[in-house]
């Protein structure tokens, strides 16, 4: 089985962050969006993948082989936007006739039993009960629990389970006849979402079991960002367990701070992400995620996400700031 990882999207709900960084490389709890994804796989046995990458993809690209160089990794570039369907079309050549896949996209951060998953009898759409689904791929059971059709995006949805992003499919060759089919049919500019391709197999009743997952953040802004954090800080693997000294300073549990750090004077936590080799000093920071190589001085933040390379001084603020950016707030 391989695993499928699109990550060409440009990520436009983080900006500014993802100007200048793939949101799959955004600092989290520890690790990154990516990596969180690919060690549930690797945890699982699973050590073959293909990213289908595009906007900033040499970025991934380069991260990927430089942290997991025992993996088989593929990558192939998405030229154009063509949606997730046409993402997925293009690992066709890579795979062999009807070999089982599992597609996760690359923002999808979950906590799901990948080994059952991986071991179902049947296709798997990984679903959770949201709120509000219309703005996600949505599925519709009948009466007796099966996946009766899904849609993408529905101004009135008839359910409200959502699609997560998480998708075993064992009947492979029909996924890909059927989404030739679909992108031979589309108009200039079209794009074309996976839900159809799956819709279409769905009418012609192939088996799709909806599986809920038990928790799942998008992590395509920074409130849902901040949150997965948090909750994955929560989680003994992922915060920091043993913490250098630094001077004058308080650490409130929980917190990930990466090598090579300094700070002095400061309270840091909870559920404060900090990346390789940042400066901090006289500051409070909470529920925040920074990026490596920041500086930060005499500021009190809370609910912020700063990007890499960063410099800010001055007072309290909660703060959206990208990369290579500095800003005096005194």
């Amino acid at each position: 089985m391989k695993i499928i990882i699109p990550v060409a999207g440009a990520g436009t709900r983080l900006r500014p962050h993802t100007y200048t960084q793939p949101k799959p490389l955004i600092p989290l709890a520890g690790k990154t969006i990516i990596s969180v994804i690919i060690d549930q796989f690797l945890e699982a046995g699973c050590d073959e993948f293909i990213f289908i990458i595009g906007y900033l993809g040499e970025k991934i690209k380069n991260y990927i082989n430089e942290k997991y160089p025992y993996i088989q990794a593929d990558f192939i570039t998405q030229e154009e936007r063509g949606g997730t369907g046409h993402a997925v079309f293009l690992c066709k050549e890579i795979l062999h006739e009807n070999e089982e896949v599992f597609i996760i996209y690359g923002d999808t951060v979950c906590d799901f039993p990948v080994q059952e998953f991986i071991e179902a009898p049947h296709s798997i759409l990984g679903v959770k009960r949201v709120d509000d689904p219309r703005f996600f791929g949505v599925a519709e059971l009948d009466d007796n629990g099966k996946v009766k059709s899904v849609i993408e995006k529905p101004i009135i949805p008839k359910s409200n389970l959502a699609l997560v992003g998480i998708y075993k499919i064992k009947e492979s060759k029909r996924l890909f006849e059927v989404m030739k089919e679909g992108l031979d049919s589309l108009g200039p500019n079209e794009e074309y979402p996976l839900t159809l391709a799956i819709d279409e197999m769905l009418k012609e009743k192939i088996h799709f079991e909806a599986v809920n997952v038990n928790n799942w953040f998008d992590c395509g802004k920074k409130e849902t960002l901040l949150e997965t954090n948090a909750t994955l800080l929560s989680k003994v693997e992922y915060s920091s367990k043993e913490i250098p000294f630094f001077d004058n300073t308080i650490i409130i549990h929980p917190v990930s701070i990466a090598s090579g750090c300094s700070i002095e004077n400061c309270i840091i936590g909870p559920n404060v992400t900090i990346d390789e080799n940042s400066e901090i000093g006289a500051s409070i920071i909470s529920n925040s995620i920074v990026g490596s190589y920041s500086k930060i001085k005499n500021v009190v933040l809370d609910r912020s996400l700063i990007g890499s390379d960063a410099i800010i001084s001055g007072k309290n603020q909660s703060l959206n700031v990208g990369d290579n950016t500095e800003l005096d707030l005194s």
